[in-house]
């Protein structure tokens, strides 16, 4: 079965056997002979775990909307899509559903799938209350080869009844595989970027049909793929091929934070936070109450400019701003890596007085600390800022460190990426604000304001999770967010909390345009020396597929760059391929690879470094 799930991989992602095992696969499995690993799995397979639940845990009351969802898991074979509000308890079915099947079934296995490395402890920690530490093993790239090695080996063995992880746990080896859960199944995290770029849960859903799993995809916010897929029957249309199932309820009783939106355009000039969001903040810090601003882009400012000259501080190896990083004085490229130190004066005019321009979450934690100086808590300490981003977390136990703090209420403003909008169950924050989403509402990618309403839904929903502290505290859960387009029909469905409204408009839209999920789609990258070179190779290849199978189903649009089209001295161009029939598209990507291959061979190749196909590309 893991081979058949190796190879289908391989074939649909248009990638090598090979290149697709070895990604699958713990490095150290490798220096293994068979001998040294018939040992290791027979050692493995005698520690296999007896799972005793803890029947105090167990015995916490289901919601019925939880109670339903899990009486249908065991009498429909599903797919199932699980479309439960933040703060629904989605958690606690996946828990119980686990539950049942190890109670029923002595040799089962389930493998549960979070979207990224920072969601997988407090995950761990709960399902090892639940079922023991032996029982369970993680799998993600944050892990030492030694311990992906010893979590892939208990897997194999059966020692392991549960897998957690991240994208690659989708190709651990399970024999008595019967249950897959798919957390926050939208997020983008799960496409792999690099290498063989394969859909994790897409996978998921394929290996649980192979392999007879039950398979559970759950969120606030379904990709618009998996809605689709579980829309019900109407007139002709069949319906999709999930079952849906809705929990719109918070526990506890608990209402949805109430959206809140302020325009900027009737601000002063610069203005970076209201005033009326500011009175809002310190009236959660005068409560003892916590509160989370959240703005997705990391550093102290995105750029360095001279007011003299006009320079500013381009990466010289991409098509990109490198990123002002106050706190160690440097200027750091997020695509290509190249940092320096900040320069004394302008390196064109001289001119000392360079300054930043924009804001990241640096920048926008000092901007805090200066406003809420005198400010006081109510034991009468001073307040206490914190920032969760990719450059705070860097050192190991940084994360769990600052979410800890966060839990333990002795922080009163939070301050972050994405990384904070997904997933934590934070107890005591009353208020979240965003800060400057507008950018997406205007992409060229057309699915930007589908990623911008789930990350603002997420973001709203780490508010007011607890409704019994809410009441205590004769509070009301709130969500900011500063706009300087409050009209905006996404705006509107987040008011009312309406993904389902938000999710049939689009996908209305896409419908009419011909975009998926109603249509299937596969990028072919080329990185060369010369943006020419790149865009010459993709449209030779077009002229090339003329004759190919499925060719005639399927539209090939001409080459352009990447939107960011140098990265570390290397143009960046792609072509876009497109049709209504998956069948179709596989097929002429199939017939197309050795024509690339052979097309890297003449004078049209000159100058080409490497090519790449993406199928079912999560950014255009």
């Amino acid at each position: 079965a893991w081979r058949d799930l190796v190879a289908f991989a391989a074939r649909y992602y248009q990638r090598s056997l090979g290149e697709v095992a070895l990604a699958a696969l713990p490095p150290q499995l490798r220096d293994l002979s068979s001998v040294q690993l018939a040992r290791r799995l027979k050692r493995k397979a005698a520690e296999r775990a007896d799972v005793a639940p803890d029947d105090a845990i167990n015995s916490i009351a289901l919601s019925a909307e939880q109670a339903g969802a899990l009486a249908r898991f065991g009498t429909e074979s599903g797919p199932f899509l699980l479309f439960g509000s933040t703060g629904s308890g989605k958690t606690e079915v996946y828990l119980r559903a686990v539950a049942e099947l190890l109670a029923r079934d002595a040799a089962a296995q389930a493998l549960v799938m979070v979207p990224e490395i920072n969601l997988t402890p407090q995950l761990e920690a709960r399902f090892k209350a639940r079922f023991g530490a032996d029982a369970v093993v993680s799998l993600h790239s944050g892990m030492t080869n030694p311990q992906r090695l010893a979590s892939w080996l208990a897997a194999h063995s059966g020692a392991a009844r549960i897998v957690l992880g991240t994208r690659m746990a989708v190709f651990a080896s399970m024999p008595g595989l019967r249950l897959i859960v798919v957390d926050e199944e939208h997020d983008p995290s799960y496409k792999q970027q690099e290498g063989a770029r394969y859909s994790a849960r897409d996978l998921a859903v394929w290996r649980g049909q192979r392999e007879g799993a039950k398979v559970i995809l759950g969120s606030a916010t379904p990709s618009f793929e998996s809605w689709h897929q579980s829309r019900p029957a109407e007139g002709d249309d069949p319906g999709g091929r999930y079952v849906r199932l809705a929990m719109p309820a918070r526990i506890g009783a608990g209402e949805l934070p109430t959206v809140r939106l302020v325009d900027m355009n009737l601000q002063p000039p610069r203005t970076v936070l209201s005033g009326a969001l500011l009175a809002a903040i310190g009236e959660r810090i005068a409560r003892g109450e916590q509160s989370m601003v959240f703005l997705n882009r990391r550093g102290y400012a995105p750029v360095l400019a001279c007011g003299d000259c006009g320079w500013k501080s381009e990466c010289p190896h991409c098509s990109a701003f490198r990123v002002f990083h106050k706190i160690d004085r440097s200027l750091r490229c997020h695509h290509c890596g190249f940092a320096e130190r900040v320069p004394r004066a302008c390196p064109s005019c001289g001119n000392p007085d360079i300054a930043p321009v924009g804001r990241g979450t640096e920048r926008l934690e000092e901007h805090l600390a200066e406003l809420f100086a005198a400010v006081k808590r109510p034991d009468g300490s001073a307040v206490t800022i914190a920032r969760i981003d990719a450059d705070s977390t860097r050192r190991e136990g940084a994360l769990e460190s600052q979410l800890a703090a966060v839990h333990a209420g002795e922080v009163d403003i939070l301050v972050g990426t994405q990384m904070i909008a997904k997933g934590h169950d934070f107890r005591r924050i009353t208020l979240v604000a965003a800060v400057n989403p507008d950018g997406a509402l205007f992409s060229s990618d057309f699915r930007a304001p589908e990623r911008l309403f789930s990350l603002l839904m997420q973001s709203a929903g780490r508010a007011g999770r607890d409704a019994a502290y809410l009441a205590a505290q004769g509070s009301q859960a709130e969500m900011w967010v500063q706009t300087s387009h409050p009209q905006h029909p996404l705006f509107a469905a987040l008011r009312r909390h309406d993904y389902a409204a938000f999710a049939q408009s689009e996908l209305t839209e896409r419908r009419a345009a011909g975009m998926p999920p109603f249509a299937f789609q596969a990028l072919i990258r080329a990185d060369a020396r010369t943006q020419e070179a790149a865009q010459a190779f993709l449209n030779a290849a077009s002229t090339a597929a003329d004759g190919l199978e499925g060719a005639d189903r399927v539209t090939r649009y001409p080459a352009v760059p990447l939107t960011i089209q140098r990265v570390a001295n290397v143009e960046r161009a792609q072509m876009l391929v497109e049709s209504g029939s998956r069948a179709a598209l596989q097929r002429l990507l199939t017939g197309w690879q050795p024509v690339l291959h052979a097309l890297r061979r003449t004078p049209e190749g000159k100058g080409v470094i490497r090519w790449l196909v993406d199928v079912d590309p999560q950014a255009i």
